[in-house]
């Protein structure tokens, strides 16, 4: 696999087109691919490299980007009462408590005032879009927890339970699960569902 990175590299990276997701979770950008019998043909500047196909995952558009690891921007300190509201709309929404709080650690480490790259706003970190789906005003504390968890909630409902898929489609989206049928191959979803659940089991005993 390090041998067909290297030879992608050499071949220089594409000016427009899509992704290639390998298996391992690395990702190259290509002009676009076919099918040449078990390989991948993948075209880029004017030249071809074929692969096999088991090493390819999937394809992604070219304007994707993996989310990012949240980072607090801003100077306000932690909500208060924060792991109050993490309580309260686990038992509105019908979750455990400590699953909720180990998202909420994920993802804000209790920071109403969380801001990532990408826009994710608190607690939860929600997207703005994502804040205006649930009615929500991802800016205030109370608001946040409970949208995020009704979110969380949903999504544990849609894919029956899984809790690995269901936290996959909170950081990445549901679309990428759907399309991977599983937890997508990108290195910092997988990070984070595992720090999730592994605090969860942690909070749990």
């Amino acid at each position: 696999m390090g041998r067909l990175l290297l030879l992608l590299a050499m071949a220089g990276g594409a000016c427009a087109g899509e992704y290639v997701v390998f298996g391992s979770g690395a990702r190259m950008r290509v002009d676009g691919h076919e099918m040449a019998g078990d390989n991948v043909r993948l075209r880029m500047n004017g030249g071809h490299v074929e692969v096999p196909a088991s090493l390819v995952a999937g394809f992604e558009a070219e304007d994707y980007k993996p989310p990012a690891e949240p980072k607090a921007e801003l100077a306000a300190g932690p909500a208060p009462d924060a792991r109050k509201l993490v309580e309260a709309a686990a038992d509105k929404h019908g979750l455990p408590a400590e699953f909720v709080h180990s998202v909420v650690k994920a993802e804000s480490g209790y920071r109403a005032d969380a801001v990532s790259p990408k826009g994710a706003i608190g607690l939860m970190q929600l997207m703005p879009e994502t804040a205006r789906e649930l009615n929500a005003d991802p800016r205030d504390p109370a608001q946040n927890v409970d949208a995020g968890t009704a979110y969380l909630a949903d999504l544990l409902r849609q894919y029956d339970g899984a809790s690995d898929l269901a936290l996959a489609a909170y950081n990445a989206g549901p679309g990428a699960v759907n399309r991977y049928k599983g937890v997508p191959p990108y290195r910092e979803t997988r990070g984070y569902v595992e720090r999730v659940l592994r605090e969860y089991r942690r909070a749990r005993k």
